[in-house]
């Protein structure tokens, strides 16, 4: 038997790996910067959409869904006219509620009738035309606006220069660390971006103002903003 372990204890020493240094169990930490670049572009907008009501109150229900009715076809028929394609209107809000009296002699609410509301949310595409869409609507029949928001038809260049302003303002982020830490700043080795990008967000002025024969617009500009995490190595 001792024989035989004399024999195979050398073979298993010769198998056996000799043991890893500290250094070689535990691989070095990448040296890297790692940053948050944020960016921001604006624009004028090229269209705005506006939310427009007729409304109409009458004895009965059914009164009051016909003057409704016939005021949205009129404001439908002048949209037309004033070169609002029909692909860009589209009805929102129909509303039909009894309305009340409330200044009775008992205080109790007395119902008078029915009010009839119908929203149309229309897209304009000629944004110096709108205080005169604005105009021509109500003459025939709009009695409600229910806000008014700027856009721009093709966003994609304006996030564009916002996103390469991000990346910029990240590597402006990372060589102001490098410097503090007293490193070199080497290749950036990782980007993403993170969150998306901001949707336009108004920044509103006095500029585009519409005639003064029509409805005052001023669609100021419009913001849209990137984010990226960025990654350098140091050297």
């Amino acid at each position: 038997m001792s024989r035989i372990l004399g024999a195979v204890l050398p073979a298993l020493l010769l198998v056996l790996p000799p043991a890893l240094s500290a250094q070689e169990a535990a691989p070095a930490v990448p040296r890297v910067i790692q940053v948050v670049g944020e960016g921001r572009a604006t624009a004028a907008p090229d269209m705005a959409r506006v939310s427009l009501g007729v409304s109409h109150q009458a004895a009965t229900a059914g009164e009051a869904m016909a003057a409704m009715s016939e005021g949205t076809a009129a404001v439908l028929a002048r949209l037309g006219t004033e070169g609002v394609s029909q692909v860009d209107i589209q009805t929102g809000q129909l509303m039909l509620e009894p309305s009340y009296n409330y200044n009775t002699p008992d205080g109790q609410p007395e119902m008078t009738g029915f009010i009839a509301t119908q929203f149309l949310d229309v897209t304009i595409r000629d944004i110096g035309a709108l205080g005169a869409v604005l105009d021509a609507v109500v003459a025939d029949g709009a009695n409600r606006i229910n806000g008014i928001s700027f856009d721009l038809t093709n966003p994609r260049p304006v996030t564009d220069e916002a996103r390469r302003a991000a990346v910029d303002d990240a590597r402006a982020r990372a060589e102001l660390y490098a410097e503090a830490a007293g490193v070199t700043l080497g290749d950036l080795v990782a980007i993403s971006e993170t969150g998306g990008f901001g949707p336009p967000m108004p920044m509103y002025d006095a500029r585009g103002g519409a005639a003064a024969e029509s409805v005052p617009v001023a669609p100021g500009s419009l913001s849209l903003t990137a984010s990226v995490s960025v990654t350098f190595a140091v050297e």
